[in-house]
C-alpha cells in the first residue's frame, strides 16, 4: 500500500487558524491570469485589526462585516494569505439551536 509520497523526513509545517469578526473588505478584480482560467478576484480582509488577502474566483463571498468568521492561513512576505475556501462563518455551539 503507498505512503504518503514525500521525500524526506521533513514535517510539514501545520497551518495556521485565524478567527474573529470581520471589520472590513474590500475587494479587487477581476484579474484574468491567463487564457482559459476563470477571472480571480483579490480581497483585502481585516479581522481583529489584523490584515489579510483572500484570492477567488467568486464574486461575492458568503461573509459580511460584522460577521464572525473562521479561516486558515499562512504567513509570507507578502502578508497573510487566506487558504482558499477555507473562509467561513464561526459556529458558537452555545448559541446554535
Amino acid at each position: 500500500m503507498a505512503g504518503g509520497f514525500r521525500r524526506g523526513n521533513r514535517q510539514r509545517t501545520p497551518k495556521l487558524e485565524g478567527r474573529g469578526e470581520l471589520q472590513s473588505m474590500e475587494r479587487e478584480g477581476p484579474f484574468k491570469e491567463w487564457l482559459g482560467m476563470p477571472d480571480l478576484y483579490r480581497y483585502h480582509l481585516e479581522v481583529d485589526g489584523e490584515s489579510y488577502s483572500y484570492q477567488t474566483e467568486d464574486a461575492e463571498l458568503p461573509v459580511q462585516v460584522g460577521d464572525r468568521v473562521v479561516f486558515r492561513y499562512k504567513e509570507t512576505r507578502a502578508g497573510n494569505w487566506v487558504d482558499r475556501n477555507s473562509l467561513g462563518k464561526a459556529i458558537d455551539p452555545s448559541e446554535y439551536q
